[in-house]
């Protein structure tokens, strides 16, 4: 990564044992792509919420080379993001996707459909 990883805590106290998984969990980006510019992770806690604990959202913003890929994951699936290592897994996972697709593309893996040309 050319830019340090930028981890934010919202609404929550800091917490080095997630700090330690979100870096993990970035690092493995590495692998998929070596071509990381930066990349930004928020961490918000929703504390409105009288009959369930706390529901997280996580945000992800990731840059590389002609693309800026973003995940968002809220609290869709109540119960699974009652957990916040779940909705970090969760979002890590959808941003795995991304980067692969974006990877296959910039290889010229998959096929760009171009409109047709006018005669």
């Amino acid at each position: 990564m050319q830019v340090p990883l930028e981890i934010t805590f919202r609404g929550i106290p800091h917490s080095d044992a997630v700090e330690a998984k979100i870096r993990e969990k970035a690092g493995k980006l590495e692998q998929f792509c070596d071509h990381i510019i930066s990349c930004r992770v928020a961490v918000e806690a929703d504390h409105h919420h009288q009959h369930q604990g706390n529901l997280y959202h996580v945000r992800i913003d990731l840059a590389v080379p002609n693309k800026h890929l973003v995940v968002s994951r809220e609290h869709h699936d109540k119960q699974a993001h009652e957990d916040l290592y779940v909705a970090l897994r969760d979002a890590f996972d959808a941003l795995k996707r991304q980067l692969e697709e974006y990877v296959r593309i910039q290889r010229g893996e998959v096929k760009n459909h171009q409109a047709p040309q006018a005669i």
